[in-house]
């Protein structure tokens, strides 16, 4: 395991990615201390300094802000525990995509956004001490969306719990495949189900914990195979979005259809879990299959 601290880890890791591009900086998604934020729940104002302090949410109504993949990591895990696999694994532009920009410049600009190499950072770490392969999406790089990168590092977190006989937990936060690299992307659904089947014959856990929001090829492959479901309330967690469903088949769907709270009910969700409680949480799951 790292001897660094998570906040020199975290220091480290942003200065290693701001050396990848010079241009001018984007909006990224950690907020400065003496900003107001407005939730797009309640509309309250909140001050940015007293949002982070609760872990990103909303004081007033609850709601869950999305967190970076650095910040989940930070909250999960035990400190200075992490150690990072695939670090130097980056997007293919297979198909020389372009819309209204190039995929290499969509890329670049999602690297200083998120201050991360891709949608997702996978490793191995220690919660409560207790060993176990770590992998968590950020919705801030290009909607979390799943490529071959993202497939590539969900499979090595697999074979890290394989070749050390600890459980993997997935944290997912995604739009679905990423279109700019067509089959390949939709190629990691079977890729990242079938590196759990393997799990499976050893005989080790996988836990999933979703949160908002985890929809497309993500929910269809990896986020929905685990022996446990955990969610943040209110998650938004689904294949095709409800504005595209109520399309389709031209009806009403029921109230919070989608959402946590409503998977819960109907058996998709184990356990829903506030964020100032996941980490104990996720600790007496993992304490449950280690006993």
């Amino acid at each position: 395991m790292s001897k660094l601290s998570i906040h020199d880890w975290f220091s480290k890791k942003k200065q290693e990615r701001a050396k990848l591009n010079e241009k001018e900086v984007i909006e990224r998604p950690n907020i400065p201390d003496n900003l107001w934020i407005k939730c797009s729940s309640c509309k309250s104002a909140i001050y940015a300094k007293d949002l982070k302090e609760n872990l990103k949410v909303c004081p007033k109504c609850d709601h869950h802000f999305r967190l970076t993949a650095f910040e989940r990591i930070e909250q999960l895990t035990d400190p200075g525990s992490f150690r990072e696999i695939g670090i130097n694994l980056k997007a293919t532009d297979f198909l020389n995509f372009k819309d209204s920009k190039s995929y290499a410049s969509r890329i670049e600009e999602s690297m200083l956004k998120s201050s991360g190499h891709e949608a997702m950072i996978v490793g191995e770490c220690l919660i409560d001490g207790i060993a176990a392969s770590l992998g968590v999406m950020d919705f801030s790089f290009m909607g979390g969306s799943m490529g071959s990168v993202v497939g590539e590092k969900f499979t090595r977190m697999v074979e890290n719990s394989i070749d050390h006989k600890i459980p993997a937990i997935a944290v997912t936060a995604s739009g679905g495949a990423r279109m700019q690299e067509g089959i390949m992307s939709l190629m990691q659904m079977a890729k990242t189900s079938a590196a759990v089947g393997r799990l499976r014959e050893k005989g080790i856990p996988y836990i999933v914990i979703l949160t908002d929001p985890t929809t497309g090829g993500t929910t269809a492959s990896f986020a929905m195979l685990g022996e446990i479901h955990v969610a943040e309330p209110q998650a938004l967690i689904g294949f095709a979005g409800p504005r595209v469903i109520e399309q389709t088949i031209r009806q009403k769907l029921p109230a919070g259809f989608q959402r946590a709270e409503f998977l819960l009910e109907h058996g998709m969700v184990d356990v829903i879990s506030h964020r100032k409680d996941l980490k104990k949480t996720l600790s007496q799951i993992l304490r449950f299959f280690k006993d």
